[in-house]
C-alpha cells in the first residue's frame, strides 16, 4: 500500500474542510498533524486522513456538521 504525502491543498479538497478549519481540530486533537518534509513544507499522510475520514459518524453531512461545531464553540452559539 502507498502512503502518498498530502500537501494542503489536496487535504482540503478530500476533507471539504476549510485551511482553518483543519488547524483548529490539529489544535483541539480532532484531526491528525502534518509532518514536517523540509523547513518550509508539511503534509498529512494519506493513510491518517483517510482513516480520520473512516472514523467519522456514519451519515450525510458529518464533515459539515464537525466543522459547524467547531465554528459555533469558537464564535458562540449561532441563532
Amino acid at each position: 500500500m502507498t502512503n502518498k504525502a498530502l500537501r494542503l491543498p489536496a487535504v482540503i479538497e478530500i476533507t471539504g474542510l476549510s485551511r482553518s478549519s483543519i488547524y483548529r481540530l490539529i489544535q483541539e486533537g480532532k484531526f491528525p498533524p502534518p509532518v514536517k518534509l523540509s523547513a518550509r513544507a508539511s503534509a498529512w499522510f494519506e493513510h491518517d486522513v483517510n482513516q480520520w475520514l473512516a472514523d467519522l459518524p456514519n451519515n450525510p453531512g458529518a464533515i459539515y456538521k464537525e466543522a459547524r461545531k467547531l465554528l459555533d464553540g469558537k464564535a458562540g452559539v449561532r441563532a
